[in-house]
């Protein structure tokens, strides 16, 4: 494989072009298209799709009835067809054309030298200031049927679908402006027929609040198709003899803009962006009501017609022309930001709320390491009894310090028990651990500095054996603190140790959001500034278990990688199932320069760091054995806990069942693939 290419990863690269046009001069226009084709072609494009009417312009009236301007139409039109002979997008182009009695609003796809079909208008509107009725005839009923073009017959009506016989995946469908705007649109049709990159071509003029009409319909139309959607609205040149025209151009993905171009352009612009075919698939694969209502549309959707064509699309290194986002459990806009972290600590404030007010109320016990996790679970809790109308009190948080754990960290969760005014202690495991490891005959009791899994363990399962028989004693029940990204990696002790709890908040959040969810906790004033000063101190605490004595603190990130690209491969397999070479190549694109692209709000300077291919494929190796040949197991006995993230849970009672024997052999032979 080339693992540079875009093509070989399942993307495809499209494009909505705008422009000026000349109002009634087809040659002109046919020019302007070509001009752009051209650009797009250099540019390694598969689809450009153009304005409605764009080779007469589409205000142009009773101007489309003359003999003149249509006869150039076909003129215009041949001479496209010509020009793309050696191109390799699929030119989308918009053209009235004369069909038995009537003049239709067309799209004719055009491909290498020839016309593949064209898809006339469904829906022309007649309503406030649209007149379309007077001169273009309706092509809803148009199915199954021909139209002659240039001296041949070719397929025309709106079930046409375009197929790239060598970019699996590639399934092009055409509708035309008002087309968007009817309750059951023709895309919709097609893209349960099999479509996945639809084709707007729009003449919409723009009045205020039109714009955020469009994106809003254009949003939708790809999130519920789970197709690509890609927008083209005429621009400058139409007609103002009683509208004006923004040339807005958009494209959408399964609900998320990728790309857009600035409106009003005085001269030829087009927005681009790679669409993830794989992405699409495997979203239409586990939505399975998606094909249920194809089912139920078969009368319809199976009558629909494929045209073949070869793409031939370049294999060399073209970019990648999409945001990638480096934390993709982490957004790195603000505002989405904000709002993420709002919605993700209230669903685990309160699912612990109804938790405990289903089984009567019990108090809540949890071991305060001062690290992350149990401090995000810790102030969670605290939430979650203010809500409940309950004493923080009613909360028995533990400190549990072992052979490594250092002052700095116990000292941060003393402050934080104290200032979050819960009922705080603390109990040395260092005795019991000591007695334990002597009578197993472990070397450490006779002296020997040997910190084995063992001995780690030792402490791990102590700690969760002490908070048990503490919650029987107490009348409570164990708050877990484990996340989403020790879960997928297997990084915690099975059974009697942190695997296990009575309730988990935390199993549905990734370490990378967790730091984020405590920023906004101090940002928003959820408690008070005591508690934020503590939280922020926890924040620039070394990630560690701090099970191994000695001068350098344990580094849980030095063993089993950075957690920043262990989640961002998690959220691709979790999520979308993609396979490891294409979550190395996406990697890549995030993460080769800490200079390009956007960090998470608050994310530190310090740690804006780059990892390059040859780091990337090394965790992801890691990652892939952990995750899929050695962890299920501890993830197939896991406790209750809410889904946090759209990304995804490990609940087996939930996004994900897998046998707990399993082998990553598959994964570990397509990451092989790299060094082909």
């Amino acid at each position: 494989m080339n693992f540079w290419s875009i093509y070989q990863h399942g993307f495809a690269r499209v494009a909505a072009c705008t422009g000026h046009t000349v109002i009634a001069d087809p040659r002109a226009n046919a020019e302007a298209v070509l001009r752009q084709a051209r650009a797009c072609a250099r540019e390694g494009v598969a689809v450009a799709v153009f304005p409605e009417l764009g080779l007469t312009g589409y205000s142009i009236e009773d101007l489309l009835l003359q003999d003149a301007v249509l006869d150039e139409v076909e003129e215009a039109l041949a001479a496209v067809v010509a020009g793309s002979a050696e191109l390799l997008p699929v030119l989308v182009v918009g053209a009235p054309l004369r069909h038995r009695h009537r003049i239709y609003n067309c799209a004719v796809i055009v491909h290498r030298g020839r016309i593949l079909g064209v898809s006339p208008k469904s829906y022309p509107p007649n309503y406030r200031e649209f007149y379309e009725r007077r001169q273009i005839a309706s092509g809803d009923d148009e199915r199954g049927g021909t139209i002659r073009v240039g001296g041949a017959e070719v397929p025309f009506g709106t079930d046409l679908l375009f197929a790239a016989e060598d970019v699996p995946g590639l399934v092009l469908h055409a509708e035309v402006c008002e087309d968007m705007w009817v309750p059951v649109p023709p895309s919709a049709e097609a893209a349960l027929a099999g479509a996945t990159v639809l084709a707007n071509l729009s003449g919409s003029p723009i009045t205020v609040g039109r714009a955020e009409d469009r994106r809003l319909l254009c949003r939708a139309a790809s999130s519920r198709c789970l197709a690509a959607y890609v927008y083209s609205a005429a621009g400058l040149g139409e007609s103002t003899t009683d509208l004006s025209w923004d040339g807005q151009t958009m494209i959408y993905e399964n609900g998320v803009l990728l790309a857009e171009s600035d409106r009003f352009p005085l001269d030829d612009q087009y927005a681009v962006a790679d669409v993830d075919l794989d992405l699409l698939r495997q979203e239409r694969h586990r939505m399975g009501t998606f094909d249920d209502n194809r089912r139920t549309h078969a009368a319809r959707t199976d009558g629909f017609r494929r045209v073949g064509f070869r793409l031939d699309p370049p294999t060399s290194d073209l970019g990648l022309q999409r945001r990638v986002e480096r934390f993709p459990f982490v957004p790195a806009d603000a505002d989405r930001l904000a709002l993420d972290c709002y919605e993700a600590y209230n669903i685990q404030v309160a699912g612990l709320q109804q938790r405990l007010g289903a089984i009567g109320g019990p108090k809540v016990v949890i071991g305060v390491s001062g690290g992350l996790d149990s401090t995000h679970a810790l102030i969670v809790a605290a939430r979650a009894m203010d809500r409940a109308g309950r004493p923080r009190s009613d909360i028995l948080a533990f400190t549990l310090p072992g052979f490594a754990t250092s002052d700095h960290t116990k000292d941060n969760a003393h402050k934080l028990m104290n200032s979050l005014g819960v009922t705080a202690a603390e109990l040395d495991i260092t005795p019991t651990a000591r007695l334990m490891l002597r009578e197993m005959g472990h070397p450490f009791a006779s002296g020997e500095p040997v910190y084995d899994v063992t001995f780690e363990n030792v402490q791990a399962g102590l700690r969760t054996d002490y908070l048990f028989r503490l919650a029987n004693q107490r009348g409570g029940i164990v708050l877990g603190t484990g996340d989403l990204s020790e879960l997928a990696l297997g990084w915690s002790t099975y059974g009697v140790g942190d695997q296990m709890s009575h309730y988990n908040v935390n199993s549905g959040v990734p370490k990378t959001l967790i730091q984020h969810l405590i920023r906004w906790v101090i940002g928003s004033g959820q408690f008070d500034e005591e508690t934020g000063k503590t939280l922020a101190a926890i924040l620039d605490t070394e990630i560690s278990p701090e099970l191994v004595p000695g001068e350098e603190m344990q580094s849980t990130e030095s063993k089993i990688g950075p957690y920043a690209l262990h989640d961002f491969t998690l959220f691709q397999v979790l999520r979308y199932g993609f396979r490891p070479s294409k979550i190395a190549f996406l990697a890549w694109h995030a993460w080769h320069d800490a200079e390009a692209g956007a960090w998470p709000p608050g994310f530190p300077e310090a740690k804006r760091v780059a990892y390059d291919l040859a780091e990337i494929r090394r965790w992801l190796e890691v990652f892939c054995r952990r995750f899929f040949a050695f962890a299920q197991f501890k993830r197939s006995a896991m406790p209750n806990g809410p889904k946090v993230s759209a990304g995804g849970s490990l609940s087996p009672r939930g996004d994900w069942r897998a046998p707990s024997d399993g082998n990553a052999a598959a994964w570990l032979r397509d990451l092989a693939r790299i060094d082909d």
